[in-house]
């Protein structure tokens, strides 16, 4: 029953997204993640515990972050099966939807090409700024336009294929397992003194939840756009083992040059370059780069439909 469950959420998150009236009243599914990890972290997370008690009370936090998910997940899903009977397919693809960012991720990139397009570089910076974690306020053009380029093909693999990954290998539970996972690291798996020790687990259980569904996501970019040998030769030059791969390909797709030194919270960050093309990404590389999205999508959806369609 996985692929048409995850044909259902794919079309519908296409087709709708998560409308903004809907998360002014009730937000997203993923604020809950964030308030349990928030709670946790400020009670769990004392800078009075040794190294190792802070990394054993990270450890818990996630098991009691994955319990909570893993079990509201399977009460929904045996929910769905019991009002729905033989089209509980119908129901499961509604609950997975809302893990899936297809449309979420285009609509919040898109409007940095236009604010470029439309010469409003603060707005470009603004837009920008929503989805990478990076300092925006001293970006160029090709700053922004490279911003928007890299944090688009990192988050093919987050919001879309490690999720549909997930869906199709363990169901609504599992993909609803994964975004969990993937808050967790977002919120706490950094490297910073106050979060080395409590996000280590949820750090580590991210690369490894991501391990597959980012080489896949290379591979799927490099098969609608090419990029290849710089993928492949490329892929490593990231301090994550698994973000590379979807950023080494776009880079060769687009014959761009991404990564290099960055800021963060004023802090200068010395990174590896990716690709070795243009060094000066551009609002038509970034349009490229959503036009190589959409085939992507395109071709997760003919992928899904044929599957459900021939099983």
């Amino acid at each position: 029953m996985a692929e048409p469950v995850a044909l259902v959420a794919l079309v519908l998150d296409i087709a709708i997204g998560w409308p903004a009236a809907l998360y002014a009243r009730i937000g997203h599914p993923v604020g809950g993640f964030a308030r349990l990890i928030g709670y946790t972290e400020k009670n769990w997370n004392r800078t009075a515990w040794s190294f190792a008690k802070r990394r054993i009370a990270g450890v818990l936090a996630l098991v009691l972050l994955l319990s909570v998910t893993i079990a509201t997940a399977l009460a929904l899903v045996a929910l769905a099966r019991f009002a729905l009977g033989p089209l509980a397919w119908l129901g499961l693809g509604l609950l997975a939807a809302p893990g899936l960012a297809v449309r979420s991720l285009y609509d919040h990139v898109v409007p940095c090409a236009t604010a470029l397009e439309a010469g409003d570089l603060p707005a470009a910076r603004s837009r920008v700024g929503m989805i990478v974690g990076r300092d925006v306020a001293s970006l160029d053009e090709s700053g922004v336009a490279s911003a928007g380029i890299e944090s688009l093909a990192e988050s093919l693999c987050d919001g879309v294929v490690a999720p549909l990954f997930w869906l199709l290998v363990a169901g609504v539970p599992g993909l609803w397992a994964y975004k969990a996972i993937n808050t967790a690291d977002s919120l706490i798996g950094h490297r910073e003194d106050r979060w080395r020790a409590f996000g280590w687990a949820a750090a580590r259980t991210d690369d490894l939840a991501n391990l597959i569904p980012a080489r896949l996501s290379g591979i799927l970019l490099c098969l609608v756009g090419g990029g290849w040998r710089t993928m492949l030769r490329d892929a490593g030059n990231h301090a994550s083992p698994n973000a590379g791969w979807p950023e080494a390909a776009m880079a060769g797709a687009l014959d761009l040059r991404l990564a290099g030194p960055i800021a963060y919270d004023g802090v200068s960050v010395a990174k590896p370059y990716i690709g070795d093309g243009r060094a000066d990404g551009t609002v038509a590389e970034l349009r490229a780069a959503l036009g190589i999205y959409r085939r992507v999508c395109v071709l997760l959806l003919v992928v899904v439909g044929g599957i459900a369609w021939a099983l």
